[in-house]
């Protein structure tokens, strides 16, 4: 069985990868060994999303007096409706994959793969039977799993990882999260607002470390003020499982502290998945675990590509993809372009959401620039005091001397749908001066990124 590009993993960069590769006329198949769509469909992005809006809703009628409207008498709910509502979006999602595998003419193949010499790769199958099949390129697209700490060991009951987030049988009373990287505060936010009590324990100086230090600081103002309890500078070195509550040992500056809750939830980063896939074999190269890549995702062996989460960079689906259409389209013979890692937005879905892209303004000045910094609150746009979401901020950085946006940080309500317009901006090297002067509709929350850029240059009008 033979093919012009083999696609090991369907998430958001295989499948797209694969969709790709069979619009530019190549023979495809996809290897799978789980459900379609990888972690990111079934497991990760969209069943977190799922949750956190049915926790949007609860909250909202939670405070529908806050819209002058009646307060209704009696809001619950039933924990295993909103978990079940979250499993049904994840599958919908897997089942519109199947439908463009079908669509695009790519061979799905059931099985674990593993890579050999030769541009092959061997599919076993869950009944224990394998076959090779081979391509004159392969692309590896295994994504990650959840890490997991020595001193703080996985049962998937007491202690679990964010799959057992995603699927508990009943609401816990209460919850210690571990981490407080994007998965670890959208948990947080999602258990917190249905109830239950968190405690969020970090082991840097501040929570969201990789944001722009304003973002961390107002993100921990909003969660204290939500009611989640947050230790930073602080390591779990142990977990106690025997009892009915885990006991956590916490070790800060002022000693160790004993945490007690009824699960704890490690949300400390994840781990590529690399092992077992016969990369040593091939002689395809590796560092710290991570699969070593050129600017067009091509291993050290010809022939072999890898994309994802199992290579270097940001663990983000829709980095991911962008791997994947540039890797087959260079494996076509197009003029692609290499990827500008430095302009990959990152998003975080907690309340209020982060959006960012580009350097923080700490990160500007450590490079050598001079910079100009704008920002505008919220609190001073209608539109969001309008909704009722007045929290939170957009910040600018630009170079002082160029006029160069060299990052844009914004947290507060639904600033995930308007990371793009820096993104595209910095992509086409537009100006402060164009940003300003390209008229906003009004109102839109959208405005204070224009407000941002007027204050950065000191023609801010509305502070």
């Amino acid at each position: 069985m033979s093919y012009d590009i083999i696609v090991i993993g369907s998430g958001p960069g295989g499948y797209v990868a694969a969709i790709r590769a069979s619009q530019l006329g190549k023979k495809v198949a996809i290897v799978e060994k789980a459900e379609l769509g990888g972690i990111c469909l079934n497991w990760g992005c969209i069943p977190t999303k799922a949750l956190l809006k049915s926790a949007q809703v609860f909250k909202y009628l939670n405070h529908a007096e806050d819209f002058g409207l009646n307060k209704p008498s009696d809001i619950t709910f039933e924990f295993g409706n909103v978990v079940a509502r979250s499993r049904g979006v994840a599958d919908r999602m897997s089942k519109g994959v199947q439908f463009l595998m079908k669509k695009n003419n790519i061979e799905v193949i059931q099985g674990a793969a593993q890579v050999l010499p030769g541009k092959k790769v061997k599919v076993t199958a869950a009944d224990g039977t394998s076959k090779e099949i081979a391509a004159e390129n392969i692309i590896i697209a295994t994504g990650a799993r959840s890490r997991e700490l020595p001193a703080l060991p996985q049962d998937g009951k007491k202690v679990i990882g964010y799959r057992g987030a995603l699927a508990m049988e009943k609401q816990p009373k209460s919850m210690i999260v571990v981490g407080s990287g994007a998965i670890g505060v959208e948990f947080a936010h999602f258990y917190n607002t249905l109830g239950t009590e968190v405690t969020i324990v970090e082991f840097l100086p501040r929570i969201v470390n990789v944001e722009d230090e304003d973002i961390s600081k107002q993100l921990q103002l909003s969660l204290k003020k939500s009611g989640i309890k947050i230790l930073t500078n602080a390591e779990v070195t142990g977990v106690d499982t025997t009892g009915d509550l885990v006991k956590a040992t916490v070790k800060t500056a002022k000693g160790d502290e004993i945490l007690e809750a009824e699960v704890v939830l490690s949300a400390v980063g994840v781990v590529p998945n690399t092992e077992n896939l016969g990369l040593e074999a091939v002689g395809i190269a590796t560092e710290r675990g991570k699969i070593v890549i050129n600017d067009f995702c091509e291993t050290s062996v010809k022939g072999y590509y890898a994309i994802g989460d199992v290579v270097k960079g940001a663990d983000l689906a829709h980095l991911a993809s962008a791997q994947g259409i540039l890797c087959v389209e260079h494996i076509a013979g197009e003029k692609v372009e290499a990827i500008d890692y430095g302009n990959i937005p990152g998003c975080t879905y907690c309340s209020p959401e982060i959006a960012s892209v580009g350097m923080t303004e700490a990160q500007a000045k450590e490079a050598g620039y001079e910079v100009k910094v704008g920002k505008f609150p919220f609190s001073a746009n209608g539109k969001a005091v309008a909704n009722g979401a007045a929290d939170g901020f957009v910040k600018v950085v630009f170079d002082a001397k160029y006029g160069e946006w060299l990052g844009c940080h914004m947290i507060g309500d639904g600033v995930t749908e308007m990371i793009a317009e820096a993104v595209a901006a910095r992509k086409l090297e537009t100006t402060a001066h164009e940003i300003m002067k390209s008229v906003h509709p009004h109102p839109t929350m959208s405005e204070a990124i224009m407000e941002a850029v007027e204050d950065a240059y000191g023609h801010a009008i509305h502070i």
